[in-house]
Formats: structure tokens, sequence, C-alpha cells
């Protein structure tokens, strides 16, 4: 790792072998805001007004999916954010964990469960919730010393019912559903005590701000504050 990666890495906190993979941290703070905004920045002149948006909001986080060019910037600009906290998303491979990191990224997230990104992300102190469907990938994550994981595409899977059975039997895990999530299930998947937290793409859709009008991300944002803190 670069100079830039290593203290991004220290200022993000490293990870240690009885942190499971994720900063204890990280994961307490995304407890308390209990829903993750994924992100698709495709211009990154849109971070800046979209930060402040999500701050406004009551929502001070964000994952940035690395799915555009622009996301690496668009990160960056999240963190010049100092109450943000921001991961990368839709992690596919080492060479976009060291990108991610490098451009500030404070914990990546992968839609599935890699073994060479979760190897350097352990390797390297770097928080991690990879993704998982099944059981089998449960008993993966568990083999790698990993304790919090993504739960995706979730509303596909089954849900809420399908994520309760999956808790019962692994009562160690804790997860992060996505993937279908709306106001009208959110609660349903908070309700569940191996609940981290909700991503959702509602949060902050590119249709709302297609136009300029980041007012209209804030006002969905403290709407979900409020549906969640209800």
């Amino acid at each position: 790792m670069d100079g830039p990666v290593i203290r991004t890495v220290l200022r993000a906190g490293r990870c240690s072998e009885a942190m499971d993979g994720m900063n204890p941290t990280l994961v307490a703070r995304l407890e308390e805001l209990r829903l993750i905004p994924i992100l698709t920045i495709r211009d990154a002149v849109h971070a800046a007004p979209l930060a402040d948006a999500l701050v406004a909001g009551g929502l001070p986080c964000a994952e940035v999916t690395l799915r555009t060019a622009d996301a690496p910037k668009a990160i960056q600009v999240f963190r010049e954010k100092r109450e943000m906290l921001v991961g990368a998303g839709t992690v596919l491979d080492v060479d976009q964990v060291k990108a991610a990191v490098d451009a500030g990224a404070e914990f990546i997230v992968s839609p599935g469960f890699g073994a060479k990104v979760v190897g350097y992300c352990l390797e390297h102190g770097i928080s991690i919730a990879p993704g998982i469907a099944t059981a089998t990938d449960i008993a993966l994550a568990l083999d790698h010393g990993l304790r919090v994981v993504k739960f995706f595409p979730a509303e596909s899977l089954g849900g809420v019912r399908a994520l309760k059975a999956l808790g019962a039997a692994y009562r160690m895990m804790r997860f992060i559903p996505t993937g279908g999530m709306r106001p009208a299930c959110v609660r349903d998947y908070l309700a569940l005590p191996q609940v981290v937290a909700c991503g959702g793409s509602w949060l902050a859709a590119e249709s709302l701000y297609s136009d300029g009008n980041y007012e209209a991300v804030a006002r969905v944002v403290r709407e979900a504050v409020a549906l969640v803190k209800s």
C-alpha cells in the first residue's frame, strides 16, 4: 500500500482480529444511523451538494458505488465533510479496494464474497462487509473470521423471512440487508436484532437530483429518518 492509502486506513481506524473484519466504532455508528444511502454518482459535481443534502436530512453517511469513473472523486469530496461516514460499494477486485481506500473510503462493501478482496482487506486492516446470499456464503465468511456481512439482494432472496431464518442458524452474525429496500419494508428489517443497518438507493436516487433539486434528497432522507425513529 502506498502512502495515501496507509494514511487513509489509519485515519479510518485499522481493524484487528477481534474486530471481525469491521471497525467496531464504525459498526456502532451504523447502528445509530440505521440507514445507509447508496449512491451511484455519474458526475462528481453532484458530490458536494449531495453530501450537504444527506447531512441536512439527518443522515451523514453514504456508500458510493464504484460503478462510474467519477466514483473515487465523489468519495474524496464526501470525505471532506468531516461529519460524513463514507464507504465504497460494488467493489469487485483488489485494485478497486486500493482506489477506494486511497480516495478516502472508510469501509468496503462488495455484492458477493470475493476471497481475494476479503483477504486483502483483512490483511491490510480495511473494514469490509462482503455480500452473502446463502448459508454457504455465511459459513465462508465465518471461516474468514467475519461477523458483519451484507445480505444482498435482500428482497429478491426472500426478504425479512429469509434473513430471520439465516439469522436463527447463525446467531453470531450481523447483517446489512440491501437490495430492493423501500420505506414500507425497512422497519421490518430493522426490527431484527441482528440487523446493523439497511442500505437503500431510494434515499438519494439520481432521479431526485437530476434537475439540480438537492432539497428533494434532503426531504426523502428526513422522511426516512423520521420513519425509523418512529
